[in-house]
């Protein structure tokens, strides 16, 4: 998957934001994951059903503004469809995995 990155927090941990697919349609939608380190963040992707996750490069390393939105959700794990609408706000990776009703 081209379009990542990751950013390393003072504490360790890490913040990684990659391009994927949407599930459910064509788009691409932009994901930000707080873990200990980088393989500990794909890994959590993939155990939500992200199998084709992987991090080539620093690319695109998350902006400070996408470091604070992913450190505020409590699960540490949201996405986004367009990083240029600013009024579109980041969604919790339950609402992108949950099936339509």
């Amino acid at each position: 998957m081209g379009g990542g990155g990751f950013t390393r927090l003072p504490d360790g941990s890490v913040v990684v934001a990659v391009w994927l697919p949407a599930p459910a349609g064509g788009r691409r939608i932009r994901v930000l994951v707080h873990a200990g380190n980088r393989p500990r963040a794909l890994t959590r992707l993939r155990n939500l059903g992200l199998r084709s996750v992987y991090l080539r490069g620093n690319a695109h390393p998350p902006s400070p503004d996408e470091v604070t939105a992913v450190l505020c959700h409590p699960d540490g794990l949201v996405w986004r469809g367009s990083l240029d609408d600013e009024t579109e706000p980041w969604h919790p990776i339950g609402a992108l995995l949950r099936p339509a009703t």
